[in-house]
């Protein structure tokens, strides 16, 4: 490639990877909290629409 690609692109290809880096770090955010057990609504399930599909709910 050539070195004129880089300038040309430059502001595009940091915003793909910034926006690459934040769904990364979603992406780990959710599988940490997942292994701690924790659920990705903040609602705790007692209110929830889905609280019957809820995996602490089936657990009890």
């Amino acid at each position: 490639m050539k070195m004129s690609f880089w300038k040309e692109n430059m502001a595009t290809i940091l915003i793909c990877l910034l926006v690459a880096a934040g769904v990364i770090a979603v992406v780990f955010k959710m599988l940490k909290d997942r292994k701690k057990g924790k659920s990705s609504c903040s609602c705790g399930c007692g209110g929830c629409a889905f609280a019957g599909s809820c995996t602490h709910q089936k657990k009890k």
